[in-house]
């Protein structure tokens, strides 16, 4: 529930700050005074649209705080979702610059305003008098009657089961689709995998060939290379080898009286090691590198095949070449096991609506049961709010296939009078009759609907006397399902049941027009509620009617 909130700079208020207790309370205050604006505050704290038009004339920014208790209302699961720290009192910030820039914190994590907006929606359900359309929303209706019936579970287990058919149906369009398309492509995929398959590329091969082919087509430069270099080094006019070999056994000589001479000759012993092996596989190699036209002949189509194929394929490399092939078969594969596929499929799919069935059965025969009890409670609420002849019932019209929500279409009926037959609770309620449901309807939801705070705005619009106390006993009875209820109403009879009253009033500063809020105690209470039946002139009487209200409350 909403604890305490703090509002800065935004519309007419300066700076206000109010504590709020559990129960039931009440917002009162003359027309224009500001309930709206401090209304507007908490929607725009919950995650509402921000307009830079709302900061205070003259401030550079407004800024809305809330402490929250959301003990005990299972957000945990939600602040999780969201990666954002859970605690038992929450604190939401919300700030908008002039600039039109808004920013939104929750327990001083930056967060969205859609993150906002979820998180708000389950704190506070602000019912305010455009809300009643509402009523005539057949999602809303249905939903209304689910938060009566008790079968979240129920219907968490048939979305989940929805889901699951849809995504299996969703994969059969795929899956035929797919394979139709296959088989319009199937000769010209056989003939890709022909071509490849017949050709047999491996890996490496194309980096083999091409060394190879480099070699075959420079054969007798590279004989002749290797001859050459092996004959400067050995040759019978003049031996390299032999050169060296002479060197090291002149130093070799004189070894015994100069030490460096050893080392140098065993240095030239080593190089003529060395010159000697180069020389042999120099003559080796020479002698292998032999001039063949025909396998040149071979390689150079090898080479000129495989890149062929790269180019009519847009590949790189002859692995990028096997993956396609790969491709080719098993979209062949697919075709040949096509049908079978797509039947076992089928057969799931049948499995699954079947179970979905027989939970849109369930669901519907829940419904059915509590509407039974939702007929009988709203009508003796509306019967004691002033509507005697009140006939309210709920309609069941059955949906082709299945949807998000079952198979029910539910509707609303609603006559006034006995002598008319029920019609959709939208075309024929006025706007007063229209609130007095709504708020049975919430009256009936609220213990339900796991929700901490209800605000009303003016709900009791259009009724007096009797009628009004009345509603005001339905939202006192409502906070004890609720951790907190609030009423912004223009009733002394609404406002005299409150156990907490706060008043709305304009005042002159030397800044300007403020709006503030106070809370009320006291003798403060007794002279608002006067006011509210008796206007300024505060009579006697009408200080002895607020004392009895509030004596009765």
């Amino acid at each position: 529930m909403l604890k305490h909130i703090t509002i800065r700079n935004f519309a007419l208020i300066e700076k206000v700050e109010i504590d709020f207790p559990g129960g039931f309370s009440v917002i009162t205050g003359e027309t224009g005074h500001g309930k709206s604006v401090f209304l507007g505050a908490v929607a725009m704290l919950l995650g509402e649209r921000s307009d830079a038009k709302a900061i205070r004339d003259g401030a550079d920014r407004c800024v809305i705080e809330g402490t929250f208790d959301i003990s005990g209302f299972g957000l945990e699961t939600l602040f999780e979702e969201n990666d954002l720290d859970y605690d038992a009192e929450c604190i939401i910030r919300r700030e908008l610059a002039a600039s039109g820039r808004s920013r939104a914190f929750v327990n001083d994590t930056p967060v969205n305003v859609s993150v906002l907006k979820e998180i708000g929606a389950r704190l506070i359900d602000i019912h305010s008098q455009h809300q009643n359309l509402l009523l005539g929303d057949r999602n809303y209706q249905l939903g209304v009657l689910d938060t009566i019936a008790g079968n979240k579970k129920q219907l968490l287990e048939y979305k989940e089961c929805y889901k699951e058919y849809t995504s299996l149906q969703r994969e059969l369009v795929e899956r035929k689709e797919a394979l139709e398309a296959s088989r319009r492509d199937e000769e010209w995929l056989r003939f890709q995998l022909d071509e490849i398959e017949a050709a047999a590329p491996k890996s490496g091969e194309l980096e083999e060939l091409e060394q190879e082919l480099q070699e075959l087509s420079h054969a007798e430069e590279i004989q002749a290379a290797l001859y050459g270099a092996c004959n400067a080094i050995d040759s019978d006019e003049r031996s390299m080898l032999q050169a060296v070999r002479e060197a090291a056994a002149a130093l070799s000589r004189v070894s015994a009286h100069y030490a460096a001479a050893g080392e140098l000759a065993d240095r030239l012993e080593s190089n003529y090691i060395e010159l000697k092996d180069c020389c042999e596989e120099m003559q080796q190699r020479a002698g292998r590198v032999q001039f063949a036209p025909a396998r040149l002949e071979f390689v150079e189509n090898r080479v000129a095949q495989i890149y062929s194929l790269l180019k009519k394929h847009k590949v790189e490399d002859v692995d990028g070449l096997l993956a396609l092939a790969q491709d080719y078969a098993a979209k062949l594969d697919s075709i040949t096991n096509g049908d079978e596929d797509i039947k076992e499929l089928e057969k799931r799919i049948a499995k699954v609506c079947e179970e979905l069935t027989a939970m849109a059965y369930a669901l519907t025969a829940v419904r059915k049961e509590s509407a039974a009890v939702l007929q009988e409670k709203i009508t003796a609420i509306l019967v004691n709010l002033g509507m005697p002849k009140i006939r309210f019932e709920v309609d069941f019209r059955p949906v082709a296939g299945f949807t998000t929500t079952g198979c029910d279409n539910v509707v609303f009926l609603f006559s006034a009078n006995s002598s008319s037959a029920p019609q959709p609770l939208s075309d024929v309620a006025s706007g007063g009759e229209m609130a007095r449901v709504m708020l049975a309807l919430k009256s009936l939801i609220a213990s339900g609907s796991k929700q901490p705070t209800l605000i009303f705005d003016e709900v009791d619009t259009g009724v007096s006397g009797i009628l009004a106390e009345r509603m005001g006993r339905i939202m006192q009875q409502m906070a004890c399902g609720l951790s907190q209820v609030m009423s912004i109403t223009h009733l002394p009879q609404v406002a005299a049941l409150g156990a907490n009253h706060y008043k709305v009033y304009k005042e002159e500063t030397a800044k300007g027009t403020v709006t503030n809020i106070v809370c009320l105690d006291g003798e403060e209470r007794v002279r608002e509620i006067a006011q509210m039946m008796s206007g300024e002139q505060l009579t006697g009487a009408a200080i002895d009617n607020a004392r009895e209200l509030l004596a009765k409350g």
